[in-house]
Parts: structure tokens; sequence; C-alpha cells
């Protein structure tokens, strides 16, 4: 297997974030890892309520909430989450669909991730998937109806984040939905983008790199591995989609070949997200 040092932060990240009494003292103790936000005043509900507002608007504008093909609604439906965290956006999903399979990289996040939506989801609907080498899906072909991922892919080494988005659509049973989120590319690039290959290089180094990807700066700019533009994406995929839209800020100007491209102003104006449906 082929070392992967973007994944050393997050790896650094789970190892911390098991050091920690509670759930609050994880957001308060590397709440950078994932709002970029710390301080003694922070509580894990404030930060699952952040996941609550975006879920619930996600949902809408993106025309989930309706019945599927099938007639059946989010009640009835099992979705996947790639890259989960410690539950931020789980909890909201797990009030939502029937079954929730929350996938991560570290194992760590997963077992935070099954206490925090004790507290704040529906821990009945969890089920938690370990994604060990950082590009497969531990999951059995068309098991899900909603395959969903938020600020996860842009970590990912190109080939990684191509195959995960493959696994998305295998795992996604027909007629079902994959949602998944991806940055852009922004002329800030050709400095960040070298900046992260330096940084993960860095990761390599024994004692020194565990202690850097802990540091926000070095982690933030580690964790810039890839830019894919939508027609990389829908290219090798479009056999296996159909209705796919490309959705973005209304000061984006990203675009995918073959795709309706769709607006909404809540999204971070440096993303776009691939929504389709799969064949």
């Amino acid at each position: 297997m082929r070392r992967r040092p973007q994944l050393v932060p997050w790896k650094a990240a789970g190892r911390t974030s098991e050091r920690q009494a509670s759930g609050d003292d994880v957001v308060r103790t590397t709440g950078w890892v994932f709002n970029n936000k710390t301080g003694g005043e922070l509580t894990l509900e404030q930060f699952v309520a952040t996941g609550d507002a975006e879920v619930a608007a996600y949902l809408t504008v993106f025309g989930l909430r309706g019945p599927g093909p099938d007639g059946r609604t989010l009640e009835d439906q099992t979705l996947v989450e790639i890259g989960a965290g410690i539950g931020r956006m789980t909890c909201a999903f797990t009030r939502e669909f029937r079954s929730v399979v929350a996938c991560d990289l570290d194992a760590g996040f997963l077992e935070r991730c099954i206490e925090t939506v004790g507290q704040f989801g529906k821990v009945d609907r969890l089920r938690t998937s370990h994604v060990i080498d950082g590009h497969t899906l531990d999951l059995p072909p068309n098991s899900a109806d909603v395959a969903f991922s938020y600020i996860t892919l842009q970590h990912c080494d190109d080939d990684d984040a191509q195959e995960l988005t493959s696994e998305a659509v295998r795992v996604t049973r027909p007629g079902g939905k994959v949602v998944l989120n991806y940055r852009a590319r922004s002329p800030k690039d050709v400095v960040l983008l070298p900046l992260g290959a330096v940084t993960r290089g860095l990761f390599r180094v024994p004692k020194f790199g565990p202690w850097l990807a802990q540091r926000r700066t070095a982690a933030r700019l580690g964790w810039q591995a890839n830019r894919l533009h939508p027609d990389e994406l829908i290219g090798p995929l479009s056999p296996l989609l159909t209705d796919i839209e490309i959705w973005r800020n209304p000061k984006s100007k990203i675009t995918g070949r073959g795709a309706v491209n769709r607006e909404f102003d809540g999204i971070n104006p440096n993303h776009y997200w691939l929504i389709a449906t799969v064949r």
C-alpha cells in the first residue's frame, strides 16, 4: 500500500480526540480540526447545532426531502456519510433517515461519533465503517439510498478522491443519489497546493511530523491536496449516472459538461457539489 501523508493530520487529530475526557473537551481542544474554532466556552452541543443547520438546508435545497422514485421518504432510506468525523452532521442525519452509516478513516473519530449521536441524535439508527486505507468503503454494493460527503474529498490525493467518488456510486442503489462536495480551483492554488505538498512531505519526518500535523496552520496547509474539476469526475462516471447537477455559489463560474448548473448562496464560493442519480 502506498504511503498517504495527507492522512497524517486526521490520524493525529483522532489520537488527540481520544485523549480528551468528553466531547466538549474535544471541541474546545481540537475545534480547528472540524470547524476552525477553539475556545474554553465552546460546547459539543453548539458544534452539533452548526451541523443541524447545514443538514436542514442541504436536504431542502437539494430536493432530497421529497419521496424518491419508489415513493419512499427519508424515514425509509439509508444514508452513507463519507467523512463523518465526530458526528457534527451525523446527528441530524440520524433524525432524518432510517439508517445512517458513518464512514471515516480514523477509528477514534468514529468512537466519538457514536458518543455524539448518543447525546444529540438517534444512536439506534447509526452504524460506523472504518475506511482503513483512506479510499475504499467496506460496504456492499447498492446498500445506500444516498451517499453524502462534505469537506472531505478535497483533503484526499486526486486518485483517492476519485476512487471515493466511484465508491459512493458503487454503494448507492439504482435510483439513489450521490451528494458530494469538492473544492473548486482558484488563483490562490498557485501557492496553496505547492505549500500543501511540502507540508505533507514534512509530515513524514519521524517525531516532528506527527507534532506538526497537530498545528492548526500546518494541518490546514497539508489538507490542500486536490482541486478536481467537475469534468474529471463526470467523465469516467457518466455511464453510471443520470440527472447530473453541479451546485455552486452564485459568485462561482464552475460548470460541468453535460450537467445542469444550479446555484445556492449557502454554498462556500470555493466549493461545489456534484449531485446525481445512480442509473
